[in-house]
């Protein structure tokens, strides 16, 4: 199996599969039935908050498969068992417009049990449809029966200034909260980013203040001198850190660049941040902010490419920043997309006030490419003219993840949940192919990983580096195809119990047509909390795939899930190093929710440990989301509800009894830092390419060696830049002699990393 990419000019041509020869069947191609569309996805910059949406294009892709129906994939690990604290309560009728809480952080918080326990929460919405958007807080604790129950609720502001995307912190000390937001209060066109920290507790009437840390517009100036105007930093996220003033603690608000244009500048960054205690809290205590920005990002916002970032801000106890996500890149004209190393962590010392460094990698996942159906030579996945990609082009990589958050394990590692898609690096994608993974940074190593949370692949899969949902049952390796009701066999896209491909597609807006493409295409709400003092985590995203499946496939099979989403929760007991099978919510398995449509879902920032019961650790986890009643409150306005009438804040409690996981790393997928592609063509006469990308400027070297391991040719051996490099080899040593046909192996050694591929010369 090829597990790289090779050059886009080769994608229009089937090529020798060398190694990979066993996995198509040889019988003859029989004709196809299948018919090609294409899917163009229209960027639509309707609200700042859209414009996040991504820009990959939509591949070719067939009709959906008949298969068979009414079951998911069989469980690979064990499934926490729980129940309710607090069954899902409405905090108040609310309108909103997009989303109801951060962007790239967590607005639910708990609150230190010395400081009273409980949690702060922040969202925003209208209390009437045509009223103006505000920030809202909440109190949540028990009462003095008990029962967790909501203390206080209302505006943070009496000033209707259009507020949204709200994110808490809370003081770690003394359990005070800080809610920021941005709104425009002023009379220039740019929003300013406000911020207010609240002395309340148990139900006291809080002491707001209210301060702008951020008022735009700003001028930035990059390392090439170039300066930009009027940059508008919004969509802010809170985290409080320590300080390095004694006894203080240090809140940051990271916040992103939006500025009006279809395709650029490009978004950068800025952090305020300021020094408080508890008392300044209570004192009402103004307070200073200073602001830094990332000076590689501000050069990205005037280059001539586009790149978007999909960050988010976390600290450590050592003063170290982390602002980490990832980003596409794309040139100028918004569409032809740039080869680069896509997921990043931006990391500062010293509280934020040293320098800024970068480390990237690549978020690709090695895929494959199966035959179409049984008996063709032509892959399933074809480009614009039909043909199949290559193996070498096809890979798993992180899109439609704009709101995600970053987290910090007790390991001092990095961890950013995500949607993996089947795509190829030149931005063409498979939305119906759509898995949760993530990205995991050590700091001490500077090393990144992926890791499979749902599905995962079979712990018996020795073929593929992680999950493939066309490959599903032994024999590993070989496709699986069903014969349909026209005589003809087709892949089995969702094996080991049917299903239609795609199998687990998270998205909120089950309705293509009432919605449009845009929120069909892109729902991006992975949230993961950061660990607690026991290692305990959990990843929370929402699934509406069995509502698609009725409303956009027309199978009655799944009728009763017309109009769920679902909430899935996994868990994980040891620092995200396994992960369970998810806990899954809806209004159809789960009475709790009958009635209810949930959207948005939040999980609280940690999960609270209440115990053991046996080996297995209890925690309990807050959550705070959307109950929209008639899909109608959305960016969007639905042809078929032209009048918003709203849903509901909800919040609720789980108790989970975490499984034991195992530390075998069998759902960890291999390094990322893949450089060599497969040779093209393979087997070849007289000649074949080898190409390998760097991620990073460094010495290389490449070789070719016989099945002695005797040294054959040396292709270069030198410094290179970062990017893409391509070589041909002629079948000839060092000393220029033709070699004889036979097997090889070309060896890459850089970075620190070596890699190494076989090739056939057939003279």
């Amino acid at each position: 199996m090829a597990d790289s990419i090779i050059s886009y000019r080769v994608k229009r041509f089937r090529p020798s599969r060398g190694e990979a020869d066993y996995l198509n069947p040889t019988t003859k191609d029989m004709e196809k039935t299948m018919k090609r569309i294409c899917l163009f996805m229209m960027i639509l910059v309707l609200l700042p908050a859209l414009a996040l949406a991504e820009t990959m294009v939509p591949g070719p892709h067939p009709k959906p498969l008949p298969s068979p129906k009414g079951m998911r994939m069989p469980a690979q690990r064990d499934m926490p068992s729980y129940t309710f604290t607090k069954e899902p309560t409405a905090i108040i009728t609310n309108y909103y417009d997009y989303m109801i809480g951060s962007y790239n952080g967590l607005p639910l918080r708990v609150i230190p049990d010395a400081a009273g326990g409980g949690y702060f929460m922040s969202y925003h919405g209208r209390r009437q449809a045509n009223s103006t958007r505000r920030v809202f807080y909440a109190y949540i604790n028990h009462d003095d029966q008990g029962v967790l129950s909501v203390i206080n609720n209302n505006e943070i502001t009496s000033v209707q200034n259009h507020e949204g995307y709200c994110t808490t912190a809370v003081d770690p000390v003394s359990g005070k909260p800080f809610y920021a937001w941005h709104c425009n209060k002023d009379t220039d066109a740019e929003n300013e980013v406000e911020v207010a920290s609240d002395a309340f507790m148990a139900g006291i009437s809080g002491l707001f203040n209210i301060q702008v840390a951020i008022d735009n517009p700003i001028t930035i100036t990059s390392p090439s001198g170039v300066t930009t105007e009027n940059n508008e930093f919004i969509w802010p996220t809170a985290q409080i850190g320590p300080s390095p003033v004694a006894g203080k603690r240090r809140v940051y608000l990271a916040t992103r660049n939006y500025v009006t244009g279809t395709h650029g500048p490009s978004e950068n960054l800025m952090i305020a941040y300021t020094d408080f205690d508890g008392i300044d809290i209570e004192t009402n205590v103004p307070l200073t902010w200073n602001h830094v920005t990332i000076p590689e990002m501000n050069q990205w916002n005037v280059d001539a490419q586009w790149r978007r970032p999909f960050h988010s801000l976390t600290t450590d106890n050592a003063g170290n920043i982390y602002y980490a996500g990832y980003h596409f890149a794309t040139e100028s004209d918004g569409s032809t997309n740039i080869r680069e190393a896509d997921i990043d962590v931006f990391v500062c010392p010293n509280y934020g006030q040293g320098e800024w460094t970068r480390i990237s990698d690549y978020s690709w996942i090695p895929s494959w490419n199966p035959p179409g159906q049984q008996g063709s030579n032509n892959g399933y996945f074809v480009d614009e003219n039909s043909i199949g990609y290559p193996d070498s082009v096809l890979v798993w990589a992180i899109a439609n993840s704009s709101h995600l958050n970053a987290s910090l394990d007790n390991l001092g590692r990095i961890h950013v949940l995500g949607i993996w898609t089947q795509s190829t690096k030149d931005g063409i994608y498979w939305p119906r192919f759509q898995v949760i993974k993530e990205f995991v940074f050590d700091p001490a190593t500077q090393e990144f990983t992926v890791k499979d949370v749902f599905p995962q692949k079979h712990p018996d899969d020795t073929f593929n580096p992680c999950f493939v949902p066309w490959d599903m049952e032994a024999p590993w390796g070989t496709p699986e195809y069903f014969q349909a009701d026209d005589g003809n066999y087709y892949l089995t896209v969702a094996a080991a119990g049917g299903g239609h491909p795609g199998l687990k597609w998270p998205f909120p807006h089950w309705d293509k047509t009432a919605h449009g493409e845009l929120m069909f295409f892109h729902y991006n709400n992975v949230k993961i909390t950061d660990a607690n003092d026991k290692g305990m985590m959990a990843a929370v995203w929402q699934d509406s795939q069995r509502a698609r499946w009725f409303n956009a496939d027309s199978d009655t099979d799944y009728a009763a899930f017309a109009n769920t989403p679902e909430i899935f929760i996994a868990v994980s007991q040891d620092n995200g190093i396994t992960w369970s099978e998810p806990i899954i919510l809806n209004n159809v398995e789960t009475p709790q929710f009958s009635g209810i449509k949930p959207m948005w879902v939040y999980p609280a920032d940690k999960v609270l440990f209440v115990g053991m019961q046996g080996e297995h650790k209890v925690g309990k986890l807050g959550f705070m989301f959307y109950n929209d009643f008639t899909w109608g409150s959305n960016a969007i306005t639905p042809s078929y509800h032209n009048t918003p009438d709203g849903g509901e804040v909800m919040f609720m409690e789980l108790e989970i009894v975490f499984p034991v996981g195992s530390t075998d790393g069998e759902n960890t997928a291999p390094a990322i830092i893949r450089m060599l592609h497969q040779n093209y063509p393979n087997p070849f006469n007289p000649e074949t390419t080898i190409g390998f990308d760097l991620p990073k400027s460094s010495h290389a070297n490449l070789s070719v060696y016989n099945v002695k391991g005797q040294l054959v040719k040396t292709i270069t051996d030198g410094n290179l830049e970062f990017g893409k490099h391509s070589f041909v080899w002629n079948g000839t040593d060092n000393d220029g002699r033709n070699v004889s046909s036979g097997i090889y192996f070309y060896r890459l050694t850089a970075n620190g990393n070596v890699e190494t591929k076989k090739m056939m010369l057939m003279k």
